[in-house]
């Protein structure tokens, strides 16, 4: 694909999430961004910036903690809101495990990914949000290939696969009974590679953990993971200095890193290109079963 043949195809899938953003705006009362601080609700950012601006965002930015994110991703994000001023909701794991709603795991593979869904759910029902921006991609898993770009959830925020509305010609409809909620993907077309392409035409910045770098690991059945005390480590985990890099953000439970000696952008679109694994093969809650990420969606997960 030629350069401008590619930088066409950028501004496709741009004015089509600018349009999508743009109509979550016009069609609910109280959406919402949800943001992890990974790069594909960064680029969420960017677009609604080319949505709005000079304008206020139409949404808060809404953030689930579990306490166990990378310090680098906290940074950015606080680092980012300043910058924007913009409203950041948090809402946090532990606050639901101090108020009983949900049992920390134990054991050497504890997480907290999993307890996200009751935080999220509450924060949704809290603040009333009847629709949710969010930054999944038609690549990224499986199961994420069966929503549509306004995903309706039920009262209890669950997600049935069968009951998919259709949506001919960029008709999205956002109408919804009392207590519902609309998933919204505005990159649902994207890919990770149209991801790192966008990110360097518009040189967004990101945080450091997706470029390689020397970071202390432990392998962790069959995955490099950040040496930390969340891993609940003991002395059968060595600690190795590893030149490694991420390519997706989350838990630092359950998101591996590669190794890799991406350090610019350039690099990185090329180690995607030539990968065989998948993004969330870097995800170790992906390995429960199949069926892991659907199971969730199902129950309130994003």
């Amino acid at each position: 694909m030629s350069k401008h043949n590619q930088l066409d195809y950028l501004d496709e899938l741009e004015a089509e999430a600018i349009h999508i953003l743009r109509e979550v705006a016009g069609q609910f009362e109280r959406p919402a961004l949800l943001f992890s601080g990974g790069k594909d609700s960064i680029t969420l950012v960017r677009l609604a910036e080319k949505a709005f601006r000079p304008g206020k965002f139409p949404f808060p930015l809404v953030h689930i903690d579990t306490g166990h994110n990378f310090i680098e991703t906290i940074e950015y994000r606080d680092a980012m809101v300043k910058r924007l001023g913009e409203k950041l909701i948090v809402g946090s794991v532990q606050d639901s495990i101090d108020q009983g709603k949900v049992v920390e795991q134990k054991g050497k593979n504890a997480s907290r990914n999993a307890l996200q869904t009751v935080t999220l759910l509450d924060t949704i029902a809290h603040h009333k949000f009847d629709a949710c921006i969010g930054g999944a991609r038609r690549d990224e898993e499986k199961a994420r290939a069966k929503e549509r770009i306004f995903s309706v959830r039920d009262e209890f925020g669950q997600w049935d696969p069968k009951r998919q509305r259709p949506e001919l010609w960029n008709i999205y409809n956002g109408k919804i009974h009392k207590g519902e909620n609309v998933r919204v993907f505005p990159i649902s077309n994207w890919t990770e590679l149209d991801v790192w392409n966008y990110i360097r035409r518009e040189k967004i910045d990101l945080p450091t953990i997706y470029f390689a770098h020397e970071r202390d690991t432990i392998v962790r059945n069959g995955q490099l993971m950040a040496a930390s005390p969340v891993l609940n480590m003991d002395e059968e985990d060595i600690i190795e200095r590893r030149t490694v890099r991420f390519r997706t953000v989350g838990d630092m439970t359950c998101t591996a890193a590669v190794a890799s000696d991406a350090f610019l952008i350039d690099d990185i679109i090329d180690e995607i290109s030539a990968s065989k694994i998948s993004e969330r093969g870097a995800r170790m809650d992906d390995k429960v079963s199949e069926a892991a990420m659907e199971d969730r969606k199902k129950g309130g997960y994003f």
